[in-house]
């Protein structure tokens, strides 16, 4: 976008309804000094190669990827990861053991040493195509301009309300073995889960453990097949309602039920369900997946022509290895078809 530079008294004397007429035809419907004075504000340090909206592992990775190919990148983020409460990160060689905050901490002042590479704190709220590209408002109120997009905003788990559970999320109530399930290993865990999706997870978590019980939280639904292997490899079925998790700073104490038993556990799998963080690609018409991730192809493009998605909001497989992964690629893929564009 070519940058006009116009001050406030060469506006008013040529008239601010011409001059916006003759830079932004498409803005006639605002007052001339206002309409004018937000042009030139868009096109001064507003204007970007690529936006990248979540600033996490999968946006960071991608912020560098396309930083160190030389384009403009503003990385928009609130700075509230959904795993902000895990205490530990894994499967991440060089960063094993590391926290969540340590490694975004590194991420981030490494990046801050390219210029190309701009950080905006702020959460936004709309995008809407151009005709030089896509442009994002933020919650307060700020546009910015870009050619491509990209959304690394991740997803929102949808706990239950039980007492105790949002506490202990990620820390003691747990979703990925391959995450945490070698600090606990071989001990008394308790898997939350009923039916097809409980016989799965009984298989799975065995594997780290023989030490297990299984609480389907109401009756069970497990088939009389499922129930019998189940019992053959030693794993208890409890089918009573769960009430609360006693615990101490997110580390379980004891499952309580509504009949008033208790029973103590290191840590417990369960799944809980999830909503898109962030409902701007829906918006815009992005695709989506039956299971309601942004759908994309191999070079992570998504179903609107300049609009990317890498992260935790295209792929079940959540993890910080992989959601970098996925950034370094896009951003990789993103440079490329700026080129192609532009030669």
């Amino acid at each position: 976008m070519k940058e006009i530079r116009l001050t406030r008294r060469q506006i008013l004397k040529n008239g601010g309804l011409v001059l916006a007429g003759a830079f932004a035809p498409s803005l006639f419907t605002l007052s001339p000094l206002t309409t004018i004075e937000k042009y030139i504000a868009m096109t001064d340090k507003t204007v970007f190669d690529v936006i990248i909206i979540g600033g996490s592992y999968a946006g960071l990775s991608a912020a560098l990827a396309l930083g160190r190919s030389m384009r403009k990148v503003l990385i928009i983020d609130s700075g509230k990861p959904c795993n902000r409460q895990t205490p530990y990160s894994h499967n991440f060689l060089t960063q094993d053991g590391q926290t969540p905050k340590q490694i975004s901490e590194v991420a981030k002042n490494q990046i801050s040493k390219y210029d190309t590479v701009k950080f905006h704190e702020g959460i936004a709220v709309s995008g809407m195509k151009t005709a030089d590209g896509f442009e994002i408002k933020t919650q307060s109120g700020e546009s910015f301009g870009a050619k491509k997009l990209l959304f690394a905003t991740g997803v929102a788990d949808e706990m239950p309300a039980t007492k105790g559970f949002a506490e202990c999320w990620g820390i003691s109530i747990l979703h990925c073995p391959y995450c945490h399930g070698y600090e606990i290993r071989d001990n008394n865990i308790g898997i939350i889960a009923n039916g097809e999706t409980a016989f799965e997870m009984c298989r799975l978590i065995n594997h780290w453990s023989k030490n297990l019980t299984l609480f389907t939280n109401g009756k069970s639904v497990l088939t009389a097949e499922q129930t019998k292997k189940i019992k053959q490899h030693h794993i208890q079925i409890i089918e009573g309602e769960i009430s609360e998790f006693e615990h101490s700073k997110g580390n379980i104490q004891n499952i309580l039920f509504k009949d008033g038993s208790k029973i103590s556990k290191v840590a417990v799998f369960t799944r809980v369900g999830f909503k898109q963080h962030c409902e701007i690609p829906r918006e815009i018409g992005c695709e989506m997946t039956e299971q309601n991730f942004i759908k994309v192809d191999d070079f992570n493009k998504t179903s609107i022509h300049g609009v990317f998605a890498a992260g935790d909001n295209t792929s079940m497989m959540r993890a910080i290895a992989i959601a970098s992964s996925a950034g370094t690629r896009t951003g990789a893929f993103m440079n490329k078809e700026l080129i192609d564009e532009a030669f």
